[in-house]
């Protein structure tokens, strides 16, 4: 378990959303005001998708955010499964963000290509000022999965063999996801309850090898809990 973990505990997913996207909104206000920009990396999933609907209803200074994805599964670009669609359609298509500011993973073009074109824009962007990720039921986060082994210098790896569909993916590495100014987990659900105690307990799952230097959030609701 990384250490300087803060728990946030909600009733419900909706609100886990909510205060996940109140702390977003103000991460980014903070972040601009520091720093003059906003690099935000965004996670897939029906939790993250909550969110995405209360930040296209949101005030905020869009001309400023710089949006990243935490990975992408390769499939074509219009294909809905795809995190980018999600999050476009979500969000992203109903905000002035800039186009030029969204960095798309093209993972169409497959794991290896992918990740190659990624790495130089993640190498551009760090350190990011926030990163989201949730956790799947075997405690994995992003595309990085339990028993996948890759080059921890990566700032994005290629993913092929995903224990869920489809099996070839892109995601950034442990590593880059680490070089945040904040990270946010974002855990809703009866199905994560195994997991989450597994990594309360220390077991080595890819989620504990984000290790950011400031402090992480996590966000949960009382389902993800044991009774």
């Amino acid at each position: 378990m990384q250490t300087s973990c803060r728990w946030h505990y909600l009733e419900t997913a909706e609100k886990v959303a909510q205060a996940a996207t109140q702390h977003i909104l103000a991460g980014a206000q903070l972040a601009i005001t520091k720093r003059g920009k906003f690099k935000l990396v965004l996670a897939g999933g029906s939790t993250p998708e909550k969110i995405y609907r209360l930040l296209a209803e949101a005030n905020a200074d869009w001309l400023n955010w710089h949006i990243y994805f935490g990975d992408e599964r390769c499939l074509p670009a219009d294909y809905p499964d795809r995190n980018s669609l999600m999050a476009s359609r979500a969000f992203l298509e109903k905000v002035t963000i800039p186009e030029q500011q969204i960095f798309i993973m093209p993972a169409e073009l497959g794991p290896e290509k992918a990740a190659e074109h990624y790495r130089n824009i993640v190498a551009e962007a760090l350190p990011f000022d926030m990163v989201l990720l949730g956790m799947g039921e075997d405690g994995h986060t992003a595309s990085l999965f339990p028993g996948h082994q890759h080059n921890e210098d990566e700032l994005a790896h290629a993913v092929y063999n995903s224990p869920k569909p489809p099996p070839e993916r892109v995601s950034i590495s442990a590593k880059a996801l680490g070089q945040t100014h904040e990270l946010l987990f974002l855990i809703t659900g009866k199905s994560k309850q195994e997991a989450v105690k597994n990594w309360r307990s220390g077991q080595d799952l890819p989620i504990a090898s984000i290790q950011p230097e400031s402090p992480i959030d996590i966000y949960i609701d009382n389902d993800a809990l044991l009774p």
